[in-house]
């Protein structure tokens, strides 16, 4: 985050337009991947924001390889989450208005391991016990996903 970073420097915690990307993980067991943040101690999206020169499909890799230790083979876009629902002020008080691209993976490697700095706890969920402990800005995310049916396997 070192491009928002740079900017509050300059703009404090005034409003930003914020854009970056998230995955909607799910394993052979048909459950989704959260991590419980150490910011606000909420269920969210593995996910963070862009830096310049990098794709959304980069960050959503990026971010998800820093944050659980996994490496996505295959993302598919899922959608595009913008507007109000998707402000948000962080417990240290910075503003931001996130635009955020969503992709679902569901092709991975790796093993779960935690980002001491931004994850206190990774788990797999299944679709019918979501937390409702959610952050904010995920919220929308998840509830539209487990709305499509993207992450149901056929039975």
């Amino acid at each position: 985050m070192g491009y928002i970073m740079e900017l509050r420097k300059w703009i404090g915690k005034s409003p930003i337009i914020m854009a970056g990307a998230c995955v909607l993980l799910s394993d052979d067991k048909n459950r989704l991947l959260l991590q419980r943040r150490t910011d606000n101690g909420l269920w969210g999206l593995p996910g963070g924001s862009l830096e310049p020169g990098e794709s959304l499909q980069e960050v959503a890799k990026r971010e998800l390889f820093e944050e659980t230790g996994l490496i996505a083979n295959s993302l598919k876009l899922f959608d595009v989450f913008s507007g109000n629902e998707l402000y948000y002020k962080y417990p240290h008080g910075d503003e931001v208005y996130n635009v955020v691209t969503a992709y679902v993976c569901n092709d991975y490697i790796g093993t779960l391991e935690n980002d001491m700095d931004e994850v206190i706890e990774l788990r797999f969920f299944d679709f019918k016990e979501i937390p409702s402990e959610i952050n904010p800005p995920d919220l929308p995310v998840i509830k539209q996903y487990l709305l499509s049916g993207q992450g149901t396997k056929p039975e």
